[in-house]
């Protein structure tokens, strides 16, 4: 409990220091102290409830909620988009401005980025703004040919952003996924796959979807996941996929036929860029995002609110 004497200093420094807009120091030198007296007082006078700071805008909300997942999940930075009134595609396409506007921040100085594929990458490409980065390349994480929803493949989204960005861009020759391990192995020892593969696991950065096999899987609607599949990845734990490579709910990457089959940079290669920027949206996805993040895959993490504080009442 605090004398009258020190509770007339405190409201004194506050009211100088909120209301007046002073400085700490000039405070300090009004009183007669040092700043870190007047630090501490402006401490207490929060502690006694003589000072209550309130943010009066709509986005404390999920401000709050980046503070937590960021906390929780050891993030260098979350991102959460709010939802309410917004249409599923409104909520998609606020997530690639997000995304966007991370992203051309933060790009300034490096040499390369790369991209997987899927709508909400798609997203994210579709909302990048026109600017001039012509000491970039735009790099494929993963195979990107096919006859389907060709404007969801990782090459396609390359060229749009390289577009965008004024710079270059590589070419992953090859599809997402092959039939057969043999075929694999004959593609990815081509000379001009190789060396893709080889930039993408160098990139500085990537932007990288988030899916779930089960619920709104993109690469069963591609023809990728046939049924059987889908029952042989739920029996042994898969949860969500990242560049078409699946991981149990610990993030781990599954022992399963697929996982052999996908040309691009597998999940420990991913782990290993600098800064790796996870895109979803979906309370459908909340179990696949929690794993990779668990995983130790993201750096960066882009979601809705909603999504956001399921994973933050996630248990474990």
């Amino acid at each position: 409990m605090v004398n009258w004497e020190e509770r007339r200093l405190i409201v004194k420094v506050a009211s100088l220091y909120y209301f007046e807009g002073w400085t700490q120091a000039q405070v300090a030198k009004k009183i007669g102290v040092s700043r870190p007296v007047i630090s501490k007082l402006l401490n207490k006078a929060k502690e006694q409830g003589i000072v209550e700071i309130y943010i009066k805008d709509e986005n404390i909300h999920t401000v709050e909620l980046e503070q937590r997942l960021e906390k929780k999940y050891h993030l260098k930075e979350a991102i959460v988009v709010p939802t309410s009134g917004l249409t599923q595609d409104m909520i998609k396409r606020a997530i690639g401005k997000a995304t966007s506007y991370y992203v051309s921040k933060n790009i300034k100085g490096m040499d390369s980025i790369g991209i997987s594929w899927g709508t909400t990458v798609a997203s994210f490409v579709q909302e990048y703004p026109y600017e001039q980065h012509r000491e970039l390349k735009v790099i494929p994480l993963v195979g990107g040919m096919g006859r389907k929803f060709v404007e969801l493949h990782s090459n396609l989204l390359a060229y749009e952003l390289a577009k965008k960005m004024n710079c270059e861009c590589s070419y992953l020759y090859a599809p997402a996924m092959v039939e057969a391990k043999e075929l694999k192995e004959r593609l990815i020892q081509s000379e001009d796959i190789a060396s893709v593969l080889e930039e993408g696991r160098n990139v500085k950065m990537a932007v990288v979807g988030i899916g779930s096999p089960f619920k709104g899987s993109t690469m069963k609607v591609m023809n990728y996941l046939k049924e059987e599949d889908i029952a042989t990845l739920k029996k042994i734990g898969a949860v969500g996929d990242m560049s078409s490579r699946f991981y149990d709910a610990l993030g781990q990457p599954i022992d399963h036929p697929l996982n052999e089959l996908v040309i691009g940079i597998d999940l420990d290669e991913l782990k290993r860029i600098p800064i790796v920027i996870g895109v979803s949206e979906g309370a459908h996805k909340v179990d696949s995002v929690e794993a990779a993040l668990k995983g130790g895959y993201l750096d960066v993490l882009v979601t809705d609110d909603s999504t956001a504080q399921s994973l933050i009442n996630a248990i474990g």
